[in-house]
């Protein structure tokens, strides 16, 4: 560049500037070096030059800018704060404490050089002074100490309180963006009303489009709204605006996962731990979904960085015991007993560690101790949930009533006709994630995954109506062309969980057995498999389960066995209303038979044979469920029967489901005994 094309000093700033703000430091960086090139004394462009140097940090090269910027001009004030600044940001905050007391001194209205004292002084234990500096701040910025009080309240769980902070200062200044972030998350964090809490971060993020923590909040409240795809572009736009933001990395990963996008999560999530290895939590979703991609080995590695970060994390522990075909280390078994031991566990630690540990007892075949810890984990975690079994029952008996043969004999036809569905339902632990990788290892068929599209759908019906009725009685008054529009919904929404162009896909939710009258009416071509296992067996795998969200049943006997006596009901009643609709396939007779259950599911399927099918664990998918490393082993008949180890402590499963059992197969009934002693 020459003297006569150069750009004057206020241009380059002006060029600088802009290439920040759209988040481009590497030009601007280019910008200041151009013009210092010819102008080596330029104390503002050595200044700019140290900020660029900060966003991509490279700290050690801006601290040296910065005071050659101070050495040229020792009584500017911002480059005081700015060196005390790039020096806390590598954590040297004695150092830094000088810097921003300078700044001060020389300019005691420094917009920010109070904060950054403060929270330097914080960290060196100078808790007193640092009040001093923080209550100057605010005094100088009285938005700011408003905000501050509100975070007070949200810091002391005074929700109502921070509300009326905080929309107090929007009426006021209706564009304050930090305003109504921090609003957005008070509705965000109690979950009663998460679209205000939507709008109010996208108005925040049209106002400030670089202000990366609102996008970050906006995903996450998109990800609670089960929007998972639009929260992946929250996320990437906060990875573009940020690109060494580990946190937006981090949720870009979490994003990603819960769109069924394993392999570029899993990416996502390599590379918030590349910049940030100590973050327990971004540890522990990568693990997950090195697991979901079958890299058990990456998974455990993974987990075990995040135990290394947060000694005390209990849900590491039982995820490493979700696993399945894992089994702890000695050592791992010892740092469980010290952390229960320690009596500082939160209660979610320590029923985390309590399940693991049934795990590592039972893998020692030592069943009283397992049991020990399982069951004081389900009565810890029952204690904050909340399960309703009168509701459910009485609900499941409103479904089956209004879901009559007549009513549905009377709707036939009405439907979208689409035939790709293949539903697999049932209660957890029974199989079906074993009946989804046969199928998903047909060439015709693809696996998804559990996808909460169809209880959304039934559920939203008659959600406006004004006489507050809702679904299964609203169901009753839907026309023939409301049917045939939840069915075009069904598939317009699962279409986004698809990946490939095969003409069948799975749809692997459990606790759709509800809604299989629901599914008749809007998609009747849709295929349904119930995936059955010996109830005590069924009930003791859900009951060893601790389940990320939901199954709110499973943490109590009695709960567990009403829940499983209405799941048996509903059944039988889809069977009797619509016969040949629904196949039964009992996990034991695909255990002990496989090649004739493999062709009795495809035959059902209407799909011919393939050997693949029964070569089902050579499959190469993301499997989402805890049975996603046993699904990757050939059949094995030892989880057959699981129930008698346990069977004196099943009193309660035996007496109240004694009438189902009696009603199964005998191979089912009989599966896992022992043989008799000197029988042929």
């Amino acid at each position: 560049m020459n003297q006569t094309s150069s750009p004057s000093k206020d241009e380059s700033i002006k060029a600088a500037l802009a290439a920040m703000k759209v988040n481009r430091p590497l030009r601007a960086e280019e910008i200041c070096r151009d013009y210092l090139h010819l102008n080596p004394g330029c104390v503002h462009h050595l200044r700019l030059l140290g900020h660029t140097l900060m966003k991509q940090n490279r700290l050690a090269e801006a601290e040296e800018q910065l005071h050659l910027a101070l050495e040229i001009r020792p009584g500017f004030p911002h480059l005081h704060e700015d060196i005390g600044s790039v020096l806390a940001m590598q954590q040297r905050y004695e150092e830094a404490i000088p810097y921003f007391e300078k700044a001060i001194q020389l300019e005691p209205a420094l917009p920010l050089a109070h904060k950054k004292l403060g929270q330097a002084l914080v960290a060196v234990g100078r808790g007193e002074d640092a009040d001093e500096s923080f209550k100057e701040y605010l005094e100088q910025n009285p938005v700011k100490g408003e905000i501050a009080i509100g975070l007070e309240h949200m810091k002391a769980d005074r929700s109502d309180e921070a509300i009326e902070v905080f929309q107090k200062l929007l009426k006021e200044n209706p564009d304050n963006v930090d305003a109504m972030r921090h609003l957005a998350i008070v509705f965000w964090k109690d979950q009663k009303n998460l679209a205000n809490a939507e709008a109010l971060l996208r108005r925040a993020t049209n106002l400030a489009p670089d202000y990366v923590v609102a996008w970050l909040n906006l995903g996450a409240v998109l990800l609670d709204k089960h929007q998972a795809v639009s929260a992946v572009d929250c996320y990437q736009e906060a990875t573009r605006l940020d690109p060494e933001n580990p946190a937006a990395w981090g949720g870009l990963g979490g994003a990603l996962a819960q769109a069924a996008y394993t392999e570029k999560s899993v990416q996502a999530y390599a590379k918030s731990v590349s910049l940030n290895p100590k973050a327990a939590g971004v540890q522990m979703g990568y693990a997950h979904v090195l697991k979901t991609a079958g890299d058990q080995a990456g998974a455990l590695k993974a987990y075990r960085a995040a135990i290394v970060a947060k000694p005390h994390f209990g849900e590491v522990y039982w995820s490493m015991a979700n696993l399945k075909i894992f089994r702890f280390e000695e050592e791992e078994v010892s740092a469980m007993f010290e952390q229960l031991e320690s009596g500082k566990l939160s209660e979610s630690a320590e029923y985390h560690i309590r399940f693991a540990l049934g795990k590592a007892y039972e893998d020692k075949k030592d069943y009283e101790s397992a049991w020990k810890y399982y069951h004081s984990g389900n009565e810890l975690k029952r204690t904050e949930v909340f399960h309703d079994p009168v509701f459910e029952e009485e609900h499941n008996a409103t479904i089956a009533k209004v879901f009559s043969k007549e009513f549905l004999d009377q709707n036939s036809g009405s439907g979208f006709e689409a035939n790709d569905p293949i539903l697999i339902v049932g209660l957890p632990r029974s199989g079906s994630t074993l009946i989804e990788q046969i199928l998903a290892s047909h060439s015709q068929v693809e696996g998804t995954s559990e996808l909460p599209i169809l209880s959304r759908i039934a559920e939203s019906v008659g959600r406006y109506r004004a006489d507050d009725v809702g679904f299964p009685l609203a169901a009753a008054d839907l026309r023939k062309k409301d049917w045939r529009a939840y069915g075009q919904q069904y598939m317009e929404e699962t279409r986004r969980h698809r990946l490939t162009e095969k003409p069948f896909f799975t749809d692997k939710l459990p606790n759709n057995f509800s809604y299989v009258g629901f599914l008749h009416m809007i998609l009747p071509n849709a295929k349904v498999i119930n995936a059955r296992r010996h109830p005590l067996d069924s009930c003791l795998g859900t009951y060893k389960q601790l389940w990320g969200t939901g199954q709110h049943f499973s943490y109590d006997m009695f709960d567990l066995a009403e829940y499983y006596k209405n799941y048996d009901g509903l059944m039988k009643h889809w069977h009797e209303v619509m016969p040949g609709k629904i196949l039964d396939v009992h996990y034991e007779e695909t255990v002990l038979n496989l090649d004739t259950q493999v062709r009795r599911i495809l035959d059902f399927c209407g799909l011919p044979f393939e050997e693949s099918c029964v070569r089902y664990y050579e499959t190469d998918r993301a499997v989402r469920t805890a049975s996603s490393e046993q699904v990757r082993q050939p059949i094995y008949t030892g989880a057959l029967g699981k129930w008698r180890q346990y069977e004196k402590h099943l009193d309660v499963w035996k007496e109240e489901l004694a009438d189902i059992v009696d009603g199964l197969p005998e191979v089912v009934r009989s599966a896992g005994e022992l043989p008799v002693p000197g029988a042929a």
